[in-house]
């Protein structure tokens, strides 16, 4: 299970030639983006007393892992027909968590 910021960002930044932006002034927000277009595939901030990640998906699945999880909403402060966010609560299973930010990596390619 990821709950801890870091462990989400090191996640991220395994990928090939991604890297880490803080696009605001409000560090709260961490943003995980592709080197070749700057494309944000995931979006990490602290809200509630979680670590929630926003990350882009496909209409089916989208619907697939909020239907599956409480903790799996359309997104905040993105648009909701793209977009879900993950609260890193613990109920999310850890291979759902990454299968979702794999796809947002893809997607956002």
């Amino acid at each position: 299970m990821m709950r801890e910021r870091q462990e989400i960002i090191e996640y991220c930044l395994s990928y090939p030639r991604v890297y880490e932006d803080y696009p605001f002034s409000d560090t709260n927000w961490t943003c995980m983006r592709h080197e070749e277009n700057k494309k944000a595939f995931a979006w990490i901030f602290y809200r509630q007393g979680y670590i929630w990640i926003n990350v882009k998906g496909e209409k089916g699945w989208l619907d697939f892992f909020r239907d599956k999880y409480p903790s799996v909403i359309p997104a905040y402060h993105l648009h909701k027909e793209h977009w879900n966010s993950i609260i890193c609560d613990g109920s999310v299973t850890l291979q759902d968590m990454k299968a979702m930010i794999d796809e947002s990596y893809h997607l956002t390619l």
